[in-house]
């Protein structure tokens, strides 16, 4: 995971003072990426990050430019994700900045250096994006531009995403410490030949063994747990009276559960096209055998417009069966808002006389069946579900299923507005008797009343 030579020669060649001071940031990000594979980058990323902790890199304009070319290597990537994004909060959010007042700075191996004004600057406007022709610049030019009075942006959801993956790793990576230290020679030797910075560079961040990705965990020693005394445990292995260990043996293993695979077939087809006779009558008595095989016939919410549409005899069953279910809400939901037809009426008409629905959901059916009829542009199609709404209507009213006061206007308004359809004005004369506190009706059905949903 570390670069050869040849590559980190090329590397310090690229960042060497001499080839920055006449190329332009973009230029010189334009260089790394045509020199380097994109498999490489985070090489390349780890020996600058080096550079910069160990104070390797000799002007502010070679600093500058490092930083530069570590954000564009991944360019057009979501900065948050990138490996090197948590390099970039620490550098323009140092931890020396939450000591208290007075108290000394803190000192850490791998510390990263302290940017200038004119450097925090850049790297804002640079994770900001503000400017496309921000590296049109040298670096030269960006340290002696200048520099707003207010210059801060929000970075609080980049460092919310670094600090989220940072939280999943474990506590000893976070514990550990490069292996890298600078130790400065106070009292240096004038007759012992200078270092030269790019052999120190070099020799840190090559060979097999390279320091540069290299950290010093603290070990955590813990003791062996005792053994286990097996000597009740195994004693199946070596029975001493065979007669008291006899084999059982798993007569339902391997075989496959034809009837629930079966279920799920025909509810496959249910969706799709009406079930034939015979098969609606397996799959009908496959759920009723098997009771909890109801949920695992692959329904959801979802689907279940298109089972009411094409078999409604199945969706009753299966409804009726998912009452104790914690989806049944949201069942209700889909029915209510799902097209209103012929088959929707008649599995809300089956639902209402077989189970005690909750009454908001009967309401709100009911308005938008309302609705639908209001807005529908078709004329004989408008009749035609007008009619079906007043027999269902009609029919709940009579069975005493709801409260029609609770939608009295509503309902009245809607009699008025199609009173030219005779099931429209039957339902409003049964509207008056109701209001008059006639008696009587409930027995006797008028031949409106007779009509059959389907119209």
């Amino acid at each position: 995971m570390s670069l050869t030579v040849d590559q980190c020669n090329l590397l310090l060649d690229i960042l060497d003072e001499k080839n920055i001071k006449n190329h332009t940031l973009e230029a010189i990000s334009n260089e790394i990426h045509k020199k380097f594979h994109n498999s490489d980058y985070f090489k390349v990323g780890s020996c600058i990050l080096m550079l910069l902790q160990n104070d390797l890199i000799a002007t502010t304009e070679q600093r500058l430019t490092a930083i530069t070319v570590l954000y564009e290597l991944y360019r057009g990537e979501s900065f948050a994700v990138t490996p090197f994004a948590g390099v970039f909060i620490h550098l323009l959010y140092p931890p020396e900045q939450h000591n208290n007042v007075g108290a000394p700075k803190l000192e850490y191996p791998g510390q990263l250096p302290r940017l200038t004004d004119a450097e925090r600057h850049f790297v804002i406007q640079l994770i900001a994006e503000v400017s496309k022709d921000l590296l049109k610049k040298t670096a030269h030019q960006v340290l002696n531009s200048d520099i707003p009075p207010s210059s801060e942006v929000d970075f609080s959801a980049i460092q919310l995403t670094v600090a989220e993956k940072q939280s999943v790793m474990p506590h000893t990576s976070k514990s550990g410490i490069p292996v890298i230290l600078s130790l400065p020679d106070k009292n240096p030797n004038k007759d012992e030949p200078e270092v030269h910075i790019r052999d120190i560079a070099v020799k840190l961040a090559t060979g097999e063994n390279a320091p540069v990705n290299q950290v010093y965990k603290p070990e955590f020693v813990t003791l062996a747990p005792p053994l286990l005394n097996c000597k009740d445990e195994l004693v199946w292995l070596n029975p001493t009276n065979p007669k008291e260990h006899l084999v059982c043996y798993d007569a339902t293993m391997c075989i496959t559960d034809l009837a629930g695979y079966e279920a799920r077939q025909l509810m496959n087809k249910a969706y799709k096209a009406t079930l034939t006779l015979p098969q609606q009558q397996q799959l009908l008595t496959e759920l009723e055998r098997v009771p909890k095989l109801v949920y695992h016939v692959g329904l959801t919410p979802p689907k279940l417009p298109e089972l009411v549409e094409n078999n409604p005899i199945v969706a009753i069953e299966v409804l009726l069966k998912l009452m104790q279910s914690k989806q049944i809400t949201e069942y209700f939901n889909v029915l209510v808002n799902m097209e209103m037809s012929l088959h929707s009426m008649e599995v809300v008409n089956r639902l209402t006389t077989t189970v005690d629905l909750p009454t908001e959901f009967v309401h709100l059916y009911i308005s938008n069946c309302i609705s639908t009829c209001e807005t529908i542009k078709d004329r004989y199609m408008q009749n035609r579900l007008v009619r079906l709404v007043c027999v269902f209507l009609q029919s709940l009213i009579r069975n005493k299923i709801i409260n029609v006061q609770e939608l009295f206007i509503e309902v009245q308004a809607f009699c008025i507005e199609f009173s030219r359809i005779r099931e429209a004005a039957a339902l409003f004369r049964l509207l008056k008797q109701l209001e008059s506190g006639e008696v009587g009706f409930l027995t006797s059905f008028t031949s409106t009343s007779k009509t059959k949903l389907d119209g």
